[in-house]
């Protein structure tokens, strides 16, 4: 998918009214929202390096082992239709003998999403006035270049462009193991790399750092791909996700919480849980109940309560909150009980490799442990700490002033109101957006499809007003 086919030679050296830099999920659910909502020309750069669109890191796996963590009929796109996720796939005969209703229940493999994605992209290139061009370089820098922002390109390259997206998506926390990074490359893999760790399957034991749903995909590659030996994870709090559950749903009000302290809230989500528990209700259902509140709970606690959550609570909450499939769930447990799988509650100290093996070491409840390995795999997840960033772009952008840090030095600062990016004063940028994880300090409930969806609507409406507003 190079570029729109409509689009000339000519256009292509114009001034793009809307860079998307990202051409993963939140990138392309941009651009596609851009593409729809356009009624008059628009010029659209979409900049990705990947050879694929639509994948990122969560949905670049072709492996059916690893499924999405909600069901499809929650997957939609488009907010406005809710329903299309499934409508691809009843029209795709991805499951032939399923009806509707059982193909929206599904916890479908991940890499349906990516090609439900790529397909509705190219639908929307050929049925509107507006323009895309597909770029598969990295941007590294971004500049204000009169009235436009000037993009420079890996290539060295530049482009300019009115209005910018930053859909950078998720960056990769680094390994927090001493000596990991100097391992030998077949020793170690980025949970990320679905293919890298399943070359790791074997006899000798494998090693993964962090214990939630990174670790998750970890286990089921190697597993699949043949391990044999013991699986060994480590966390400091040894808590593993939790899954999903079919049952009633609960029926509270949980509009009050937001009124409440971290403390009350947490004595009420207990007491509801105890109270469904008593009806029969799973305690699954009390967490969907206040599911649509995600970012409102996060912004109506004060920044003291804040600080006590990233603290105290935050891993009770992602395993609660961030569930899994109940049969992945049980795959899981079987390996447990099997003893193939074993679960750490340590602190890792550092890892060598001497004697033809990596040795871990660490304590465990106060003593010592030491582990002989193959492989090691990081599955520390999502880096959310602003001085943590890789990425070459925001890395400038906060160097020079154009970004700063967001609340408790997560992601980014973004305007909540409308999703501008913040200077270094905290003035929001005109011209600049902000899509999923890096908002996650204002909003905290910022990666998962209902949000992005939103979130890609909103900028790309805004990209196509703007346009319009400036023709004469």
């Amino acid at each position: 998918m190079p570029y729109n086919r409509r689009m000339t030679d000519t256009a292509i050296q114009q001034d793009a009214d809307l860079a998307i830099i990202g051409g993963g999920a939140a990138g392309v659910m941009t651009a596609l929202q851009a593409l729809r909502h356009a009624t008059q020309p628009l010029r659209v750069l979409l900049f990705e390096p990947a050879s694929a669109l639509g994948q990122g890191i969560a949905y670049a796996t072709p492996w059916p082992e690893h499924l999405l963590n909600v069901p499809a009929a929650r997957m939609s796109a488009l907010p406005a239709e809710p329903g299309d996720f499934v409508d691809y796939l009843m029209q795709a005969g991805a499951f032939a003998v399923e009806d509707r209703a059982a193909v929206g229940a599904r916890f479908v493999p991940r890499h349906y999403f990516a090609t439900y994605l790529q397909q509705r992209l190219a639908e929307a290139m050929d049925a509107g006035p507006a323009t895309l061009q597909v770029v598969p370089q990295a941007v590294l820098a971004m500049q204000r270049d009169d009235d436009a922002l000037c993009l420079r390109l890996a290539d060295g390259g530049r482009r300019r462009a009115r209005q910018v997206v930053l859909a950078t998506g998720n960056n990769v926390r680094s390994m927090p193991v001493p000596g990991a990074d100097v391992l030998a490359l077949d020793r170690v893999a980025e949970a990320w790399d679905y293919e890298g760790v399943r070359l790791l399957a074997g006899e000798r034991a494998v090693g993964i750092v962090g214990s939630g749903l990174s670790m998750v995909d970890s286990v089921l590659g190697l597993l699949h791909a043949g391990q044999t030996g013991a699986i060994h994870v480590y966390s400091r709090h040894g808590l593993m996700p939790l899954p999903h559950a079919h049952g009633q749903a609960a029926s509270y009000d949980p509009q009050p919480l937001l009124a409440m302290t971290l403390r009350q809230r947490l004595r009420a989500l207990r007491r509801h849980a105890r109270e469904a528990a008593a009806a029969g209700i799973p305690w699954q259902s009390v967490m969907e109940r206040i599911r649509p509140l995600g970012q409102a709970l996060w912004q109506s606690l004060g920044a003291a309560d804040q600080r006590r959550f990233l603290r105290h609570v935050v891993r009770q909450w992602d395993t609660h909150r961030h569930r899994i499939d109940a049969g992945v769930h049980a795959r899981l447990q079987a390996a447990l009980q099997s003893g193939q799988l074993q679960v750490h509650r340590a602190r890792l100290h550092g890892v060598v490799e001497a004697d033809g093996a990596l040795q871990l070491s660490g304590m465990v409840r106060g003593k010592a442990g030491h582990w002989p390995l193959g492989a090691l795999v990081n599955a520390t997840g999502l880096e959310t700490g602003s001085t943590g960033l890789r990425n070459p772009l925001l890395r400038q952008l906060l160097a020079q002033g154009m970004a700063r840090p967001g609340p408790h030095g997560l992601g980014l600062d973004v305007a909540v109101h409308d999703a501008r990016l913040c200077d270094a004063e905290g003035n929001p940028h005109a011209d600049i957006a902000v899509l999923g994880s890096l908002r996650i300090g204002s909003l905290w409930e910022t990666i998962a499809v209902p949000e992005l969806r939103q979130q890609a609507e909103y900028a790309a409406c805004h990209a196509v007003r703007e346009r319009q507003a400036a023709m004469p």
